[in-house]
């Protein structure tokens, strides 16, 4: 008991570490411009010291960094493959024939409201933001660069778009995941989501609706993306069968094929187009594989879209991911995540602030620990207790979870989705901010119902009685476990 009460960690010291890296990493990355891996780098330090004095052992403090880091490894695994993905798709000629037919048929006044749809459909058919933005959304930057429209905008409507079919798609992880952890009937949940998710996508449309209006045909150079789309003519070979490598992905994630080994097939079907369609070299095909496609066409514009991608082009985002988890993995399981969440259950008086608590718990799990999933997992542990004490239905707590911390990731530069946004899409947290509509107004949304009461639902009766006996149930089993 006595070694317990050592190492329990107090409020005051559980933030040290979280105000120290904030600190420094304003510091470092917006006033001497530089990454943020150092900043995090301290906030561990910080937090390992912190975790020592509370009487932990540097080898417990190390086994919670390797915890950390391990529950990052799938984000990696995808962030690898998404690179090799963008490589393979470069040098086989598929973004660019994407590129070329999305000049075609989009104009650039709808081109903000196309794209959002386009990434929700597609979102939603594989339940996957991540594929998603790595895919179309590449596509989508070259198409809307050509266009005019700056790359923050563009940035923010692909994130919208993915993150709303990723949120309401029964195929989503994240999505399991919130419904999973309350106890929640899937689809009860991604119902419920209808009443925050449908008005934000309603209101990102008519936002992007708006400012496409900016980018008329008559406002742009009109002869500079004819230009544009007769470079990629002369450079790639454009044909329409090159279109069915993305859709063979998606298809193959619709039907349930996992993440990975589909995108691999991609990365093959890719890689393959490069060689026999192209016309390209096997050594140039492993080339745009390793370290990226590399294309000089004169034109400033195709150069920029083309020359990149490949595996080194995401080491910078793998070792991002790797140091902002051995953070989160030290505040976590030293309790020191734990110790902010409970001070946060202080001052829940209300179903209104209990849901706004939680919506506020994931916003700074998301910054803490530097993972949407752990945001999920963390505040879900945290308030499933108070919401049956307080009669609320557990679609309650599945949709706050989703609200407070699926869509607030992309704000959190150092988060792996902050991270991963940046690797693939080459914008930052600071330009597509402002434009992620979707995310920015669906917590918003929460909040105003849960202020309101709007489809706030109560457990009935029976559903009352049937938590009491599943918890006499559990109880039971423990003494049964503690006397074993």
């Amino acid at each position: 008991m006595d070694q317990q009460n050592e190492r329990k960690i107090g409020f005051w010291m559980a933030l040290l570490p979280l105000v120290v890296m904030i600190v420094v990493m304003i510091f470092t990355v917006v006033k001497l411009e530089q990454g943020p891996h150092i900043p995090l780098i301290i906030g561990t330090s910080t937090a390992a010291i912190v975790a020592w004095r509370a009487g932990f052992t540097w080898k417990e403090i190390e086994e919670m960094m390797y915890k950390g880091i391990r529950l990052a490894l799938p984000a990696v695994v995808i962030i690898i493959l998404v690179g090799l993905t963008i490589g393979a798709w470069m040098g086989g000629g598929i973004v660019a024939t994407m590129i070329y037919y999305g000049l075609q048929i989009i104009t650039p006044a709808w081109f903000l409201v196309t794209i959002c749809l386009i990434c929700s459909i597609v979102s939603l058919a594989i339940g996957s933001s991540w594929s998603t933005m790595g895919t179309i959304g590449v596509a989508g930057m070259g198409i809307g660069l050509s266009m005019g429209i700056p790359a923050g905008m563009i940035a923010g409507a692909i994130i919208s778009g993915a993150y709303f079919g990723d949120k309401m798609s029964p195929l989503s992880d994240t999505t399991n995941l919130a419904a999973g952890l309350t106890g929640t009937d899937l689809f009860d949940h991604i119902k419920h989501m209808f009443y925050t998710t449908i008005p934000g996508l309603a209101i990102a449309l008519g936002v992007y609706a708006f400012l496409g209006n900016r980018f008329a045909a008559n406002n742009i150079e009109v002869e500079e993306i004819a230009q544009t789309a007769q470079v990629l003519k002369e450079s790639f070979v454009i044909s329409p069968w090159l279109m069915l490598v993305p859709l063979a992905v998606v298809v193959l994630v619709a039907v349930k094929v996992p993440a990975i080994p589909a995108l691999v097939i991609g990365i093959v079907l890719g890689f393959l187009s490069q060689i026999f369609v192209q016309g390209g070299t096997l050594i140039a095909g492993i080339e745009a594989l390793q370290s990226g496609f590399t294309i000089a066409t004169g034109n400033v514009m195709v150069d920029a879209l083309f020359n990149g991608g490949g595996l080194d082009s995401m080491m910078f985002t793998v070792s991002m991911t790797i140091v902002a988890m051995t953070f989160g993995g030290i505040l976590e399981f030293s309790g020191m995540l734990m110790s902010l969440m409970n001070q946060l259950l202080k001052v829940v008086k209300s179903s209104a602030s209990l849901i706004i608590s939680t919506i506020g718990a994931c916003f700074l799990t998301n910054a803490s620990c530097s993972e949407q999933y752990i945001s999920i997992v963390v505040p879900s542990r945290m308030f499933s207790k108070a919401y049956q004490n307080m009669g609320l239905h557990s679609k309650n707590l599945s949709r706050a979870l989703e609200d407070g911390g699926t869509l607030t990731s992309v704000f959190i530069p150092w988060n792996t989705c902050g991270v991963f946004i940046f690797g693939t899409l080459g914008v930052s947290v600071v330009q597509y901010g402002p434009y992620a509509i979707l995310n920015l107004v669906v917590p918003l949304i929460s909040i105003i119902y849960a202020l309101t009461g709007f489809s706030i639902v109560k457990l009935t009766e029976q559903e009352k009685e049937k938590l009491a006996v599943d918890e006499l149930k559990k109880e039971k089993v423990n003494e049964e476990v503690n006397l074993a």
